[in-house]
């Protein structure tokens, strides 16, 4: 089983049997509101997570991660949640802190 936390949702937790999701998918079909201004399409980082634990259970990193990283908007720590796959276990993730959404009420 497939489990997200997110910390600074007050320890939110989601669940999924699935053996692999994008991360974007899980936190979408659990009705959390997350952004993504490209429409999940990898081509901005509004979407992006700060991975706490659990980075190896998550898909290599894409193409369109490895630009972003290159160009100095991701950090080694930080992912798309567009691009990610949860393929096992679970993570411990963050929203950052630019891509709060002023209508939600954030923990930490």
């Amino acid at each position: 089983m497939l489990k997200i936390i997110i910390q600074n949702l007050f320890q939110k937790e989601i669940f999924s049997p699935l053996e692999e999701c994008k991360v974007i998918d899980l936190i979408h079909e659990n009705r959390i509101d997350w952004m993504h201004a490209c429409g999940k399409k990898g081509r901005c980082t509004t979407c992006k997570i700060i991975v706490l634990e659990g980075i190896e259970n998550l898909s290599a990193p894409t193409e369109r991660e490895e630009f972003f990283k290159e160009n100095g908007r991701l950090t080694e720590y930080e992912r798309l949640s567009c691009q990610a796959k949860l393929t096992k276990g679970k993570i411990i993730i963050r929203v950052a802190e630019e891509n709060k959404f002023p209508h939600m009420t954030y923990s930490e």
